[in-house]
């Protein structure tokens, strides 16, 4: 890896998260060996969306990085798996205290390579902090069920045991969180992790593996423990069809995902998939109009519109249409974008260009489709914006129908849509897309939020109540339906998705009885 100078005080953050040059004789490659035995990959560029500047170039993983990575995983899984896991939480628990100690300098990392405010980038290493308190606990609680046999004298539970290695493929809008969602539990369960960050915001990779590694060398661990590996799908596609991983967890694009889940599939490993969302809000006429705008705005325009949770569509009741609409409007007049660094600034840049262009496109076809632009948008030139990433929050009056209202755009672009009558047509609007991650309604009303969470209500695996769609606390189970993959990460009982299940029957007595009553004497 070689790093270049950079402003905003990120020199400074990197060397206080370990990330040096590659000539000063830190590895971060693949895993933590000689920096000779992966010179031969390619070089991946990490160029910041804040000024357009080369962060570092950082080498991608070949196949014989990966396979040295791999012995290092299956060896320690062996040791790992049976520490006790109370005493796998004590080693998570000081991951937390080194994460509590650097969240400053790895929050602006996050900030500086992905482009989220600093806010945005400390609030995320928040979560980081939050799920390994969050296992710490659960490490005394990995608990299983105890049943009562229909044979005499014989007594049955299940229990759950630790699963391997563990495949992490991560996204670019979360760039140190989601890893750590599913290394904290996988590690507490008694797992080892290999992780794919993304290329966009590699050098995060390496500095959360920095921390990692301090304190499994710091314990006398081996370094199997937690492995990283970087590069673009073609690394990625290395675990996904590896039958040594027996689980997959991959956030990222529907697209992807179904790549992913057919290639785990075909070797009958298992898959935790978080992809995309289509999350909107329903407004009622019982709505409190403040708090609507402050959820709206936040889950629209937050990240710049990057978060799979991200608030995409707006579903109004027409008597409150106008208002609503307003409102929204004159608090968008309010935004102010900008280096996402200085704490003044609401919004920071897209990821890149590229992002830019598919904005750009989405607006485009809005337009195309029949929808009015109530906020054109546009990107932003000039000083402060030289990267080229800035662009402006755009809000669109549309139809659910729309081909582009149907897609998930990862930008901030915000579709008014009307319904009529009562809350069931809102909700039919809600549920008309494939994607099925964040809901959320506004209202006053018992009967509409309940009838909103029923059996018949929103169909995803979010469902909020006077917030928005954005924001999931650790504690709750993270993950949608349909589309969005299924899966579920971080609180709840989330953990048993790293283990593997057994039943266990124990005959306590001198005879052996067949279950079902059946008669097989010799």
């Amino acid at each position: 890896m070689t790093l270049i100078v950079t402003d905003f005080g990120i020199e400074k953050a990197l060397q206080q998260l370990g990330v040096k040059d590659i000539n000063e004789g830190t590895s971060t490659g693949s895993q933590w060996f000689s920096p000779d035995s992966y010179r031969n990959g390619e070089a991946i560029e990490s160029y910041s969306p804040v000024d357009g500047q080369l962060i570092g170039k950082v080498k991608t993983t070949t196949k014989e990085d990966y396979e040295k990575m791999m012995s290092a995983a299956t060896s320690a899984f062996k040791s790992w798996r049976v520490m006790p896991a109370p005493q796998r939480g004590e080693i998570v628990r000081q991951f937390g205290e080194k994460l509590r100690e650097l969240k400053e300098p790895l929050g602006k990392l996050v900030s500086y390579e992905m482009g989220k405010s600093y806010q945005e980038g400390l609030g995320e290493v928040q979560e980081m902090i939050d799920i390994c308190d969050f296992a710490v606990g659960l490490s005394r609680q990995l608990d299983g069920s105890t049943m009562h046999s229909e044979r005499f004298g014989h007594r049955m539970y299940d229990q759950y045991h630790s699963l391997g290695v563990v495949g992490i493929i991560s996204a670019f809008n979360f760039p140190v969180a989601v890893w750590a969602w599913n290394t904290a539990l996988a590690w507490i369960c008694g797992d080892v992790c290999v992780w794919k960050p993304s290329e966009k915001a590699p050098l995060c990779g390496i500095a959360c593996q920095n921390i990692a590694a301090t304190v499994f060398k710091e314990n006398g661990l081996p370094e199997g423990i937690s492995c990283l590996i970087n590069g673009d799908y073609r690394v990625g596609e290395m675990m996904t069809t590896d039958k040594r991983v027996p689980l997959i967890s991959a956030t990222g694009s529907i697209r992807m995902g179904k790549i992913v889940a057919q290639k785990v599939a075909e070797r009958l490993g298992r898959s935790l998939l978080e992809l995309g969302g289509n999350n909107a809000i329903i407004v009622t006429p019982d709505a409190d109009i403040k708090m609507t705008v402050i959820g709206a705005v936040f889950g629209a325009v937050g990240t710049a519109g990057q978060r799979c949770t991200s608030t995409r569509r707006l579903i109004i009741h027409e008597s409150i249409y106008d208002n609503v609409k307003n409102a929204i409007v004159d608090a968008y007049k309010q935004l102010r974008i900008g280096n996402p660094l200085d704490e003044n600034n609401h919004i920071g840049p897209l990821i890149d260009k590229d992002a830019v262009a598919m904005y750009q496109e989405s607006l485009k076809k809005v337009v195309e489709e029949g929808g009015n632009l109530v906020i054109e948008g546009g990107v932003l030139s000039g000083e402060g914006y030289e990267s080229g990433c800035y662009v402006k929050p755009a809000i669109a009056e549309a139809d659910n129908s729309y081909e582009i209202v149907q897609h998930e755009t990862f930008a901030p672009i915000l579709y008014l849509l009307k319904y009529s009558g009562d809350v069931e047509n809102a909700i039919e609007i809600q549920n008309g897309v494939v994607q099925g991650l964040s809901s959320a309604i506004m209202t006053n009303n018992l009967r509409e939020a309940e009838r909103f969470l029923s059996v018949a209500g929103s169909d995803c695996g979010i469902a909020n109540v006077n917030i928005g769609t954005s924001g999931a606390e650790i504690g709750g189970a993270f993950g949608g339906e349909k589309e969005t993959g299924g899966g579920r990460e971080s609180g709840s009982d989330a953990w048993k998705v790293y283990m593997r299940r057994q039943t266990n029957t124990i005959n306590y007595t001198t005879d052996l009885p067949l279950a079902q009553g059946i008669k097989f004497d010799l």
